[in-house]
């Protein structure tokens, strides 16, 4: 097993990476524990992506993943404006990844990601446990000049605690991108709740075919997790504690 201390480094994966509004806010907005703020209008985000061969990482090997959330008020990237995320699931085909995921936080699931293309259209489709459960069409153009870097935010709970990590991102996304359906196809999966609403609204996305990033040695401890309000009750703020752990 791998260690969760340890940072780890993804190069050069196929990474489809998009939000959209929901087809039901308040369901969004549950999924978010007390302390945090969904962003206003329920923003759910999802990561599909693709490490086809074992020399672009550091230590999982070649692997699939998809990871789906909610957009976070409040909880920026250092750079003050990409907002954080709460990840409400994390779907990959390694037991390398979904291990070293699980040490660190993540509500990682056994399931597999496959991005196909056809002329200048992405099929991307992912399942859980062998079921098929979001298939997503995209017409994208060709890898573009310009580069897209900084820092996602995305928090989890550890032990009982709310924590934090920053991810560094290097991508070079196409020079044109459209969603054109996005669809989730087993209503009785926990899952189903994020789908999107119709007419479908893309808030921000795009499609690299050369995407990088790492997962950091440390997490940030943001106090602990708090309980579920009473009906009624506003939630509880969590207090910022600048405390970094590796496990």
């Amino acid at each position: 097993m791998l260690d969760p201390a340890v940072p780890q480094l993804v190069v050069n994966c196929r990474t489809l990476y998009f939000s959209w509004l929901p087809a039901d806010p308040d369901a969004v907005a549950a999924l978010v524990p007390a302390g945090l703020r969904p962003h206003p209008d329920r923003q759910v985000f999802m990561n599909q992506y693709v490490v086809d061969d074992e020399s672009q990482t550091s230590g999982f090997g070649s692997y699939s993943l998809t990871y789906l959330g909610v957009t976070l008020a409040g909880m920026d990237a250092p750079d003050g404006v990409t907002p954080g995320g709460w990840w409400t699931h994390y779907v990959t085909s390694s037991d390398r990844v979904r291990n070293y995921a699980l040490a660190r936080g993540a509500p990682a699931l056994a399931g597999h990601t496959t991005i196909t293309a056809h002329g200048d259209t992405l099929v991307t489709a992912t399942g859980i446990d062998g079921a098929p459960m979001i298939r997503a069409q995209v017409r994208v153009g060709e890898t573009g000049h310009a580069m897209r870097n900084g820092h996602h935010r995305y928090l989890t709970t550890l032990h009982g605690q709310l924590v934090s990590s920053i991810y560094p991102v290097v991508a070079e996304p196409v020079s044109s991108f459209e969603i054109e359906s996005v669809e989730f196809v087993d209503p009785d999966h926990p899952i189903y709740a994020l789908r999107p609403e119709n007419p479908l609204t893309i808030a921000w996305g795009y499609y690299s075919p050369r995407s990088s990033f790492a997962y950091p040695g440390g997490l940030t401890v943001l106090g602990e997790l708090a309980p579920a309000p009473a009906a009624g009750s506003q939630r509880s703020a969590v207090g910022v504690v600048d405390h970094p752990v590796g496990r």
